[in-house]
């Protein structure tokens, strides 16, 4: 069913008066299930992006000379809704990652505009250019299914939704398989990532259709190597989001 609303979504995006709304999926619902608070400690391999203490390690996405703008306090840090979207210094190719995030308990608003960000598998440009899996205030909150958290946005939805509520902290963990092109620049093989929500699988090997595009289909339009992470500043009124526990290991 997924895979023929999405032809139909590409049909309907060359059109000169494609919306938002012609890629939005609302089945089917993912089924909710209950987990525990789920935090790993990075093995000795891992690459320390956040440690508790500094952004050290990260940059702004739209001025990479610049350092991450965001707050850090209590071992955690928080997204500066002013500042924009910030990226790490190194890029990756394929990659094993941990990060845990938050909505604050006494969050508001509904849809898209509750605890709103992504994280960028990886980054291919400024602003919003890259794969994201969505980060999303997903517990009791309604929204179409291919923009709730752990979906791969406006492509695939996530196969449960173990949203914890507001106030406590979520966890994925990703398996990356960054995509290789050929010398022409046309796509030899797509990308590909497995995530744990949580503890759940919600996305299983799941072949990426291109890079997110908000308005229209997605497609690999450029080809690229590895490439930085980034999470996103997404600007909603919402209370912003925090992170902990960020690490990596190369694959």
């Amino acid at each position: 069913m997924l895979a023929t609303l999405m032809i139909a979504g590409i049909n309907i995006v060359q059109a000169q008066d494609a919306k938002p709304e012609d890629t939005e999926v609302y089945t089917p619902v993912p089924k909710v299930v209950s987990t525990p608070e789920l935090t790993i400690a990075p093995p000795s391999d891992a690459i320390i992006l956040f440690d508790g203490k500094n952004l050290d390690q990260w940059v702004m996405t739209d001025d990479r000379s610049k350092p991450a703008a965001w707050t850090v306090a209590n071992k955690v840090f928080t997204v500066n809704k002013k500042s924009g979207n910030i990226e790490t210094k190194e890029s990756f190719g394929n990659y094993q990652l941990h990060l845990e995030w938050r909505v604050p308990a006494n969050i508001t608003g509904k849809g898209q505009g509750r605890g709103n960000s992504g994280l960028f598998l990886a980054s291919i440009g400024k602003g919003d250019a890259g794969y994201e899996l969505q980060i999303l205030d997903s517990y009791k909150n309604d929204t179409y299914t291919n923009g709730q958290a752990a979906s791969i946005y406006k492509q695939f939805v996530p196969l449960a939704n173990p949203t914890r509520k507001p106030g406590e902290w979520n966890s994925y963990d990703v398996i990356w398989t960054a995509p290789t092109f050929n010398d022409d620049k046309t796509v030899k093989t797509p990308a590909r990532v497995t995530v744990l929500f949580n503890g759940v699988l919600v996305q299983d090997n799941t072949t990426l259709l291109g890079p997110t595009q908000y308005i229209g289909a997605p497609a690999y339009r450029q080809a690229h190597g590895p490439a930085p992470i980034k999470l996103q500043s997404h600007g909603d009124p919402s209370e912003p989001l925090s992170f902990r526990n960020i690490w990596i290991r190369n694959l």
